[in-house]
């Protein structure tokens, strides 16, 4: 009898305490609720990232100085194309991987001692890609794989110019990952005609 009093003494106390401590660490915990899907939101990048002028002047500037030395205004590397038959959820990690690609394989080569500011457009792009580290696609991966396909394969058929390509179109890299990885995009997204 002793034990039930000083339990229904205490149990206030117990209401009190999970209402104004464990009810809002509850309702705030970061683990996704069931069925609901993180990978939207690893999907996504600061807006700010991209509101820097500095490295905005210094990859159209870098695009620029490249798209002098083009040839070729036929073909388009960074274009709608890229988004074909892909939902508009799977863009971001789209672009993600182009992005790794074109640092690595064009950024990163012997290129980086042609053209000024290639070194800091690389590193500003790979820190994106950093931070999408967990974005992933979700659904079938066919799409995306022969859209990143035909746009490598385009690269190497043009040969030497296709680097120069790559740099040049470094401008609408820039536009396409902030488009597709910001939670505010803006709007266009793609000046120059695919």
């Amino acid at each position: 009898m002793a034990s039930l009093q000083t339990l229904s003494k205490s149990f206030p106390a117990w209401v009190f305490f999970c209402c104004c401590c464990c009810l809002p660490l509850l309702l705030t915990s970061s683990l996704p609720l069931k069925g609901a899907s993180t990978a939207h939101h690893a999907c996504r990048l600061r807006k700010i990232n991209f509101q820097q002028p500095y490295i905005r002047n210094r990859t159209y500037t870098l695009a620029k100085t490249a798209s002098a030395s083009d040839k070729d205004t036929d073909n388009r590397l960074i274009g709608q194309q890229l988004f074909v038959n892909i939902r508009e959820s799977n863009r971001c990690y789209v672009m993600k991987r182009v992005v790794e690609f074109v640092v690595k394989d064009v950024l990163l080569t012997e290129v980086k001692n042609q053209y000024p500011y290639v070194e800091e457009v690389a590193q500003f792009l790979a820190s994106r890609t950093s931070e999408l580290s967990s974005c992933q696609f979700s659904g079938k991966r066919d799409h995306i794989e022969k859209n990143l396909e035909q746009m490598k394969n385009k690269m190497e058929q043009l040969g030497e110019n296709g680097k120069t390509k790559a740099i040049g179109e470094l401008d609408l890299l820039f536009d396409y990952l902030e488009n597709a990885c910001t939670d505010a995009p803006k709007k266009g997204g793609n000046k120059k005609k695919n």
